[in-house]
Order: C-alpha cells, then structure tokens, then sequence
C-alpha cells in the first residue's frame, strides 16, 4: 500500500463520527420517526457493533510522523462547520416550517443535544489539547456551541493536573451517584475555573477584567451562540438551543463520571499524591465505540500525554489500566440508574484498589466528596 492512502485508510474508520451528524439533518428535514436515528446510531447501533466487532488492541507507533496524521487532523478540524451546519439548519426547520409539532421540535434538540455531547465535546476536547491556534480556537467555538466554554480551563488546568485527589472536583467518589455528582460538579467546575484563571492573571499583576481573562471569550462566545438562535426562531429558537446544550453538558459531564468514578491516586503526606498513572483511568478497547469516539476510551494514555493526538493514544492490558465491561455510551447509561452503576462498578472498584494499593485499609479519606479548588 503506497504511502498516499495509508494515512486515509487509517483515518476512515473514525469518521464513522459523521454518520451521526447526517441523522441529524435527515431528522431535521423529515421529523417524526426519524428523530430516532439521532439516539438510535448514537447509542444502540454503536454499542451493537461494539457487541459484533472485535475489540481494538493495536496500537499505532507514537513516534507517527506527523505528516500522515493529515487527514486525522482534518476529521477533527471540520466537525466545527458541520455542527454549525446542522444547528442552523435544524433552527430553521424546527421554527419557520410546520412540517413538526412542537413536542417534535423539542425532541429533535434533545437528540441533536446528542450529537453535540457525544461527538461533538469529544472533538473539542481533543482540539484544545493542541499547539496550534487555530484547532484551540475551533474547540473553544465547539464548547461555546453549547454555552460550556470554561471547560477548557477546568479540564486542562484542574483535571489533568489533580485527577484522583480532593482538588479535582472532576472525579467521581466510591458511592457517588452520577446525579449528585453532576448538580455538584456544575457549580464547583466553574467556580474552581473562576479561581484558576484570576490567580493566574494575579501573578501576572492583572485584574480580573483584563482582556486576556478567558471568560470574557467563554461568556460572549456563548452569547454569539444564543443570539443566533433569536434571530433565527426568536424566543423558542433560544428554548431549543438552550435544551442541545443542557443534553450535551449532561453528556459530557457523564462521561467525565465513568472515566474516573471511584479511582484515586495515592496520598503521600504533606498534601502530595503520587503521579498518574495508567491505573488511574477506566478504560475500554470496544472497536466501534472508540471509533466513534475518537479513541476517547484509550482515556488512560491521554492523561499519561495529554498532547499526544488521538490515533496515536495507546491502549493498556488490564494488568495495566482497569477496563470497563462495556463501552462509554452503555456505561453512561448505567450511570444514569444508581443503583445499577454500584452494582456494576462497586465489585471492580474494590478489585481495583486489592489489586493497586493492597496496603491501604482505610478508605475513609479517599471517599469524600471532592472539594473545589481554594
């Protein structure tokens, strides 16, 4: 195989990712039933081929040039037009024809909420781990497409840097039900992100309204998003738009829940935990779901190099990192159903901590709810 069309044949398989975004505008176009497609590709189908397919051990060398992650970068780069496509289009179809009712309308959002969490957010999480400006600035568009800019201050400056500790409010506790991780996490990701970012603008004898403070771009970005939607489909456009959004931060914030739930680094005294490690992430190396996903569930490498692009992230045995029965999409809908999650994950978290730090017979510390950042 020359190569010219390596590069493409390995980018092909993750563009399974725009198939979701093609249910969206025929969903848009048509109503009824077909708003179905958006869930039913997005969440059943995928975790069927995840059933049907093998899963996904091979790792690419990530000394890759970087040259044949052309067209990998670009699959990454176009989502942000096409979600814009798709949003704009659904607010036309959804406001200025009648070819929907209104609990149909409603529910396109919610499922285009879907798209924009699922694929969507996974996209611009990997976009604002980049150097280049120009792909940071495509994932801040992409989270401000659904009014959740500051992610990228709570991800990048608080997760990676405290995952598994007190500090990150990111990581879910042992018996933390996904609900009351998710009402704490909304207001503690954004006032721990608040704190970040004025005290790095205080080392740097700044005010906190200075213009290189990034919330001014994650509170006008947003703005822009929602002033679109007026004009187009006036206060109900603005309605639709703000229910994509809650959908897909509810996503999101979901997968950040399965990634970690009850994982922690070990503290070492005087405030010091140990560095992350590959145990310190769940992971899964279902075929179709990490195609979809763009490798997301490869979650272990990403915080081991968080730079590293997407088809370079390599997967861990399970001697190595802990693996989940299922693929994201499954267990995000577990974690919806408390009760069921424990079941599932309580067993595996306790394996996990005999396994990694038999040492440790008091849980205790490690447990608590996490705290934001002081």
């Amino acid at each position: 195989m020359s190569n010219n069309t390596q590069p493409i044949r390995t980018a092909a398989p993750f563009a399974v990712s725009l198939i979701l975004a093609m249910t969206v505008i025929i969903a848009a176009t048509f109503g009824g039933w077909t708003i179905m497609l958006i869930p039913f590709y997005g969440l059943f189908l995928s975790s069927i081929f995840d059933r049907i397919l093998s899963d996904n051990t091979a790792n690419m060398d990530p000394e890759t040039d970087s040259n044949l992650l052309y067209w990998h970068r670009i699959l990454t780069m176009i989502w942000f037009p096409l979600q814009l496509f798709f949003i704009i289009f659904a607010l036309i179809a959804a406001t200025r024809f009648d070819h929907m009712s209104t609990s149909q309308s409603v529910l396109l959002f919610a499922a285009i909420g879907i798209a924009t969490g699922q694929i969507g957010i996974v996209y611009a999480h990997e976009l604002i781990h980049q150097k280049d400006k120009l792909e940071r600035n495509l994932g801040d568009a992409l989270l401000a497409m659904v009014l959740y800019g500051h992610f990228r201050t709570k991800h990048i400056l608080i997760h990676h840097r405290h995952v598994g500790t007190p500090a990150d409010p990111v990581t879910a506790r042992y018996n933390e039900g996904f609900h009351r991780f998710f009402f704490r996490l909304i207001p503690e990701g954004l006032i721990a992100s608040w704190k970040v970012e004025t005290a790095r603008l205080a080392t740097r004898n700044l005010p906190v309204y200075d213009k290189s403070n990034p919330f001014w771009r994650y509170t006008l970005w947003p703005l822009g998003f929602l002033a679109m939607a007026a004009l187009i489909g006036g206060w109900f456009g603005v309605g639709l738009y703000l229910m994509q959004a809650l959908i897909a931060v509810t996503f999101l914030e979901l997968t950040n829940y399965v990634e970690h739930y009850g994982l922690v680094r070990k503290h070492l005294g005087e405030g010091k935990y140990e560095h992350v490690r590959p145990h310190h992430s769940w992971n899964s190396s279902r075929r179709f779901t990490n195609y979809l996903l763009i490798n997301l569930q490869r979650h272990s490498d990403h915080h081991y190099k968080p730079e590293r692009r997407f088809p370079l992230l390599q997967t861990y045995a399970e001697t190595e990192a802990p693996q989940l029965p299922y693929g994201y999409p499954i267990m995000a809908a577990i974690a919806l159903v408390p009760p069921l999650w424990r079941r599932v994950m309580n067993p595996r978290v306790r394996k996990w901590r005999a396994m990694y730090y038999p040492e440790i017979t008091d849980w205790t510390a490690y447990t608590k709810a996490t705290n934001p950042i002081r």
